[in-house]
């Protein structure tokens, strides 16, 4: 098996394990502060002896200011889980990561603020598309698959999650000569610490079902995802890696459908597909000017 097929097999596999988080998320029936707690603590248990075996664990391999943009990325992820996973309650775990998917315009945002990137007309074209789809998603209201009247709210917490996320990956661009397992094993360590407190507070979990389900998330979606995603983006080009990450969001619909049974309104399908084809757009770099004049010579129907 070649270095490309691999990759894109690692890629896939850790795709579809991000598409089932919101599942065992909702499953597990735990504060959200708790599932995060018990996630980074798994992972960590996974990471640590990863980054020990590849000698990333050696004194000096990290300065100290690394160390401390690596800590505030991981503040940034941690609160991202927090907010993506309490979005699930409130607009049901298909619109919550379609909404999600809006961290790319966050990025370049950011980037633009920041670091003195431009936004391009292409760009600009492409957050114009995403914010529409977020229009169409918020009109349809919660008598569309959402729970209650907390349909805005969670919409609210996935597009925080989405900023924190974008944060988290700004930062991460100052450690470009950091190994990105060390960078996980820093923020799920982080993560772990932070939220010890609040999760000493909360009734411990009981039965094997729930425990279960605490150490999947920690152990496959958060150590083994990483390992099976860096791998991935070692041996594939950015534009395929950033193609295949798509599947993560059609897995969580269909999880979501297959799972709980939650139906999108026309409205949110239109919106959901129109953010995730913008994104696509954005982060594989598509032309507007390329692309748009041939689409338009087709014949109409």
């Amino acid at each position: 098996m070649d270095n490309k097929t691999r990759g894109m097999m690692e890629m896939v596999a850790a795709m579809v394990i991000s598409g089932t988080i919101g599942w065992l998320v909702v499953i597990s029936g735990r504060p959200v502060t708790q599932v995060v707690f018990w996630r980074c603590a798994f992972g960590a248990l996974v990471l640590l002896p990863v980054c020990a075996a590849k000698g990333y664990l050696r004194p000096g391999r990290i300065s100290r200011r690394q160390l401390a943009l690596a800590v505030a990325g991981g503040l940034a992820i941690v609160a991202n889980w927090l907010l993506l996973f309490s979005a699930y309650s409130g607009a049901s775990i298909s619109i919550a990561t379609a909404v999600y998917n809006t961290q790319p315009f966050m990025l370049v945002g950011l980037g633009a603020l920041f670091l003195g990137e431009r936004l391009t007309l292409a760009r600009f074209g492409w957050l114009v598309l995403a914010f529409g789809g977020m229009l169409l998603i918020v009109r349809a209201g919660p008598d569309a698959g959402a729970m209650d009247g907390r349909y805005l709210v969670g919409i609210l917490l996935a597009l925080g999650a989405a900023f924190c996320y974008a944060l988290a990956a700004l930062i991460a661009k100052k450690l470009k000569d950091v190994p990105p397992h060390l960078i996980a094993l820093i923020h799920v360590i982080v993560g772990t610490v932070t939220l010890l407190p609040m999760s000493l507070q909360a009734d411990w979990p009981t039965g094997a079902a729930t425990w279960t389900t605490l150490v999947t998330l920690g152990f496959v979606h958060t150590g083994v995802m990483y390992i099976l995603l860096y791998g991935a983006i070692q041996k594939l080009s950015t534009s395929l890696t950033g193609a295949l990450s798509f599947i993560y969001p059609i897995v969580a619909i269909l999880v979501d459908r297959l799972a709980f049974g939650h139906h999108l309104h026309p409205s949110q399908i239109a919106g959901a597909t129109l953010i995730l084809l913008a994104a696509a757009g954005m982060t594989m770099g598509w032309s507007w000017r390329k692309r748009l004049p041939s689409a338009a010579r087709k014949p109409s129907a």
